[in-house]
């Protein structure tokens, strides 16, 4: 028989408590009466969980509510170094848990390194609609905290700000902040009684605050980190009868395909947004169909391509009619698409024309996209022999690039600095060269 092993995690926790042994199996037996699960545990029980005796499914819940409500915040099976019951079947609750570990690994620095482990998977299985939707009816805290439009408002402004602060700044430095919120703000919020269609409301803002933070991890290179943020965001828009944040997760989740160059996945990603997406208007229908003509191109369906791109831009002809904007998809972003599939296809010179056109279009606020966009610009004007023409664009990226923080934008200046080498001879290149070495990392110039 195997030696069992101390559980060292429910120890900490019941340290960072306060509780005698015998408080604490007082504390379970009450939460167990609550729940019409009578318990009769005393100090000898508590000492052997903290010795590695798993106590049965029902009595593990009961552990994690009263350690919950005596320190003041969540506690998941994860963190008190227990099981979750095999046979539990799927509810809003195990979302929320799953979504708090998933923050705190997130949120806590000495283990950031663990988050570069998980790979992007090709394999990952994708919830469709009908799987997720509508799966948190019969979740009930049964608690007294009650929660109400004031905080579903809050969850959406946070989400915003945040979003401008990426935008503005890049994701390095958010999305810590972002995983802190949900873990300590939102998750307590999804766990509150409310009413109806409080609840659904708040499932849907949390949903868009998970894909906001997996769209930062994907910045900053955790692709398999981004992906689990992308499913819980996707579970919860299910939950939440939510099209329009399931949709535009799947398609969130094709650009990061794409950007991999994984294009029969990113295609089959964006078709599931497009199907996903209920009566949608002209601008999400550029949103969604520029999408599908990127990843088509990268496949070398150059008839679906230029399809698709063309009911993008037709699209986006009738959305600007009738302004208002969906999101951060305009005319700079349709260009953008125009530009990758015109690359896709073999056209350097109309992609660059295009990604030129994207960026004299594209509004100031978003910073560090204008970094990494004119870098890969500069990449392509490049690849067409244009030295001069591109160490000016990369001169324009310099000018922003130390005042954000993204993986992306370092990218770029590495990928710049390994094409300049050949041309250090040259006095225009010689110069970016220098000037890159006064700003960037010594890990991204050598």
């Amino acid at each position: 028989m195997a030696k069992r092993e101390p559980n060292v995690a429910l120890g900490r926790l019941l340290a960072e408590s306060h509780w005698t042994h015998r408080q604490f199996a007082r504390a379970v037996n009450r939460v167990g009466t609550e729940t019409g699960i009578p318990l009769r545990y005393d100090e000898s029980a508590v000492s052997h969980w903290l010795g590695g005796t798993v106590p049965r499914g029902a009595v593990r819940a009961c552990i994690l509510e009263a350690l919950s409500r005596r320190l003041g915040r969540p506690v998941t099976h994860a963190e008190a170094g227990l099981p979750v019951p095999r046979d539990r079947s799927f509810t809003a609750a195990d979302t929320v848990e799953e979504v708090i570990d998933l923050g705190r690994l997130d949120m806590d620095p000495s283990r950031r390194s663990v988050l570069g482990v998980g790979l992007f998977s090709v394999a990952l299985t994708i919830p469709g609609w009908p799987d997720v939707v509508g799966r948190a009816e019969a979740v009930q805290s049964g608690r007294t905290t009650r929660i109400g439009r004031n905080e579903v408002d809050m969850v959406v402004a946070m989400t915003e700000r945040i979003s401008e602060l990426d935008d503005e700044f890049g994701g390095r430095h958010a999305r810590p902040m972002a995983a802190s919120f949900m873990v300590n703000t939102v998750a307590s919020y999804l766990r509150a009684d409310a009413p109806e269609d409080v609840r659904k409301a708040m499932l849907s803002a949390a949903s868009d605050l998970l894909y906001l933070t997996g769209y930062m991890a994907v910045d900053e290179g955790l692709h398999g980190l981004a992906q689990r943020y992308y499913v819980k965001a996707l579970e919860l828009a299910g939950e939440a009868e939510d099209h329009l944040t399931y949709c535009t997760t799947l398609r969130g989740m094709s650009v990061q395909a794409v950007d991999l160059r994984h294009g029969v996945k990113a295609m089959e990603l964006a078709d599931a947004a497009a199907a996903a997406s209920p009566q949608a208007g002209p601008r999400m229908r550029a949103f969604l169909t520029g999408q599908q003509a990127h990843a088509a191109a990268q496949t070398g369906d150059r008839t679906g391509a230029l399809r698709y791109i063309r009911e993008a831009e037709a699209a986006m002809e009738r959305a600007e009619s009738r302004g208002k904007a969906f999101g951060s998809y305009d005319p700079s972003s349709l260009n953008y698409h125009v530009s990758q599939v015109r690359y896709e296809l073999g056209d350097k010179a109309g992609a660059v024309e295009a990604m030129q056109q994207a960026d004299r279009l594209r509004p100031s606020v978003y910073q560090r996209t204008r970094v990494h966009r004119r870098g890969l610009l500069a990449e392509r004007q490049l690849e067409l022999g244009h030295l001069e023409a591109a160490c000016a664009t990369w001169h324009q990226a310099l000018d922003d690039y130390p005042k954000v923080q993204s993986g992306r934008a370092d990218d770029r200046v590495k990928a710049m600095c390994g094409l300049l080498r050949p041309h250090l001879k040259n006095a225009t290149a010689r110069d970016l060269y220098d000037r890159a070495r006064t700003i960037a990392p010594s890990t991204l110039i050598t």
